[in-house]
């Protein structure tokens, strides 16, 4: 499948928005338009999907193998191209090789055959720009390239200084983007707010895909999408059990897409409800799955939903349930706000979480499970990512796994295990070996 990756020096420089733009003005033309995220990511995919009209994946060479990327990869059957954003700087990896490779957007790029479209914030420089853009270019010799987009350009004279640069370089520029206040995204501690959240997003993405058809050549990067032909795929992530009651709300909605897509292509129901709406799981559900999201910013209105509650008691007395990252936090014993107030939780673990005082924690890990959990067997290496900034006070339960980051370094979030329920912080993205 043909397809670019729009990625940049470093974060902040616009290619969010850029991406959005290019995903509606590309669906806006008639193309059928697949969009992926590289990198672990669970913010910018619902984005993608408002933008194109297509669930988005993520693709990371870290965590993911070749067959599973490759699975990934398929799910743009009956699109007519892909467009992936990258993470960080396009180069930006970790040390220690994972299960492709080191997880930088550069990677995918390769692994794909997708050339890349590098978006240039070049406010303060002029032709010092293609210094900087030519460097990115030659960094890696063998990585496709489609050229350059000039963002927050300052006036007339500013472009024709940055594109004088650019030729001088030999790097196509693809379109040159004025400087405008307002195309921003709103943004919170985890990075940009939920897609659910925005106060209209429609309305913004429609101003992105004017701005780029207005600024960008839209024909020359449909021109210069590419790909080549992968390893031979392997079947998404199998489901932990056949019915799934899933927590999806504002507070829990950091779900990676390949998992669900997963669970439902081998047979798997998925049973909705929402915590802050007060709502139980599904009392015939095998499985309660509590994702990531921000409980933290509704502790109190958790704290107060005891049919929810209840429902999480009484499944948990003979049948798993399992908590990532914000969901981990609310099978806790309690929740500590940034104001300092504590907040009861579901009390189905002993952990005690607060944000109080902020730590940031952020990285890949891999947990070698010392205990089941629904899903995987104790002994089962699993790849997974972690990034939140609540502090733990008290984790009394039995340690779930024995976790390191990318380069093997013992972390002491361990996750938790208690009767039929678990917990972790990393979010799950693939187990080692997964046939």
């Amino acid at each position: 499948m043909k397809g670019v990756l729009v990625s940049a020096p470093s974060s902040g420089t616009g290619k969010t928005t850029v991406m959005l733009g290019l995903l509606r003005a590309l669906t806006e033309d008639g193309l059928t338009v697949q969009p992926y995220k590289s990198g672990p990511d669970y913010i910018d995919p619902a984005f993608h999907r408002a933008a194109s009209g297509r669930a988005s994946f993520n693709l990371d060479t870290w965590s993911m193998g070749d067959g599973l990327l490759s699975a990934i990869s398929a799910q743009a059957a009956g699109a007519d191209i892909c467009v992936a954003e990258g993470s960080m700087g396009l180069y930006d990896g970790v040390a220690t090789r994972g299960l492709s490779g080191f997880g930088s957007s550069a990677e995918t790029a390769q692994r794909m055959g997708w050339p890349v479209v590098l978006v240039l914030d070049v406010g303060g420089q002029a032709q010092s720009a293609a210094a900087t853009a030519l460097g990115f270019r030659n960094y890696a010799p063998d990585l496709p390239f489609a050229g350059v987009i000039l963002n927050r350009v300052a006036s007339p004279r500013h472009e024709r200084l940055t594109r004088l640069g650019m030729e001088r370089a030999g790097l196509p520029v693809l379109g040159c983007l004025p400087r405008r206040g307002d195309l921003t995204l709103p943004e919170r501690h985890l990075g940009l707010i939920q897609a659910v959240e925005h106060p209209d997003l429609e309305a913004a993405i429609a101003g992105y895909a004017a701005f780029l058809r207005e600024h960008v050549d839209l024909d020359a990067i449909r021109a210069a999408a590419a790909g080549h032909a992968l390893p031979e795929a392997r079947a998404l992530p199998k489901p932990p059990a056949q019915r799934i009651a899933l927590a999806q709300d504002a507070a829990f909605s950091f779900t990676y897409p390949h998992l669900l897509e997963g669970w439902r292509a081998a047979g798997a129901e998925i049973l909705p409800f929402s915590p802050l709406a007060d709502e139980a799981p599904d009392a015939s559900a095998d499985l309660v799955w509590l994702p990531g999201g921000y409980p933290e910013l509704h502790a109190g209105k958790l704290a107060a939903a005891e049919t929810f509650r209840k429902g999480l008691l009484a499944h948990a007395e003979t049948r798993p349930v399992h908590g990532e990252c914000g969901g981990y936090m609310a099978l806790g014993e309690a929740l500590i706000d940034k104001q300092g107030e504590r907040h009861r939780m579901a009390g189905l673990l002993g952990l005690v979480t607060s944000y109080e005082k902020r730590k940031f924690h952020l990285g890949y890990r891999r947990a070698t499970l010392q205990a089941p959990m629904p899903g995987a067997q104790p002994g089962q290496a699993l790849r997974g990512h972690e990034f939140h900034y609540s502090t733990i006070l008290e984790q009394p339960d039995a340690p779930l796994a024995q976790v390191a980051d990318a380069d093997g370094n013992a972390v002491p979030e361990t996750g938790s295990l208690r009767g039929h329920v678990t917990g972790t912080f990393f979010h799950l993205i693939s187990a080692e070996g997964a046939a």
